[in-house]
C-alpha cells in the first residue's frame, strides 16, 4: 500500500524529459565541430598569406617594372605574367585586396567555432553564398591562367587549393546540420565521405594543368 502511495506521490516526468540526449546536442560546439573549425582556419591562413605575398609583390611591381617576383620560376610558373595581366584586377583593383578580406572573414569563422560561438542558420547560408562566389571566382581565374594567359602563379595556386577545400568542407557541414536540404544519402555521404569531393575538384584542376603543359613538364 504505502509502495503504492509513494508512487503516486512522485512527480511525472514530461516525455520531453525522458528522451535521452543525444552524443551531438550534448556536445559543445568546439568540441562537434573542432575539425571543420581548424580547416577553416588553416585555408583562411592559407588564402591570406597567398593574398599578403601577392599584394606585397604587386606593390614592388608597380614601383618597378622590371621587378621580377621570387614565385617567377620558368616561362609556365611565372607569378609576374599573372601580375600584369588585365585578369589580376577583375573588379578594378588587384584580387588579392578582395583576398584579405574574404580570407580574413573565414579565419574569424573558423575562430568563433573554436571560441563555442552559436550561429544561426542565415549566418551559414550567406557563408556559403560567399563561398559559392569564391569557388566560381576562382574557376574562372584558373581558366584565364591556363588558356590566356598561359601562366600559373604558384601563390595563386595555394589560394585556389584554400578556396575549394574551404567550399566543399563548409556545404559537407551545412547538409550535416541541415542548415542545405538534403536528402538522407546526401547527408550520409558528406558526413562519412567528405573527402571526396574536395580531392576529386582538386584533382581535376591538377589534370587539367598537367595536360595544359604536358609538354613542358615532359621535357
Amino acid at each position: 500500500m504505502s509502495t503504492d502511495v509513494q508512487r503516486a506521490a512522485a512527480p511525472v516526468r514530461p516525455a520531453a524529459d525522458r528522451q535521452p540526449v543525444r552524443s551531438e546536442e550534448a556536445a559543445p560546439p568546439a568540441e562537434r565541430h573542432l575539425g571543420f573549425a581548424l580547416v577553416l582556419v588553416l585555408t583562411g591562413v592559407a588564402g591570406l598569406l597567398a593574398s599578403w605575398v601577392i599584394t606585397l609583390d604587386k606593390f614592388k611591381l608597380l614601383e618597378d617594372p622590371n621587378f621580377t617576383p621570387g614565385c617567377s620560376l620558368n616561362p609556365v610558373v611565372s607569378c609576374g605574367n599573372i601580375m600584369k595581366s588585365a585578369q589580376a584586377a577583375a573588379f578594378g583593383f588587384p584580387n588579392p585586396m578582395l583576398g584579405l578580406i574574404a580570407y580574413g572573414v573565414v579565419v574569424a569563422a573558423g575562430a568563433g567555432l573554436l571560441a563555442r560561438a552559436r550561429f544561426p542558420r542565415w549566418y551559414w547560408l550567406t557563408f556559403q553564398a560567399g563561398c559559392l562566389f569564391g569557388v566560381g571566382f576562382v574557376s574562372w581565374l584558373q581558366f584565364q591562367s591556363l588558356y590566356r594567359i598561359h601562366s600559373l602563379c604558384l601563390w595563386c595556386c595555394l589560394a585556389w587549393v584554400a578556396t575549394i577545400v574551404m567550399f566543399w568542407s563548409l556545404a559537407a557541414f551545412n547538409v550535416r546540420n541541415g542548415f542545405l536540404p538534403a536528402g538522407r544519402a546526401v547527408r550520409t555521404f558528406f558526413t562519412e565521405f567528405s573527402w571526396v569531393p574536395p580531392t576529386l575538384h582538386i584533382g581535376a584542376v591538377g589534370m587539367l594543368i598537367l595536360t595544359r603543359w604536358w609538354d613542358f613538364w615532359t621535357s
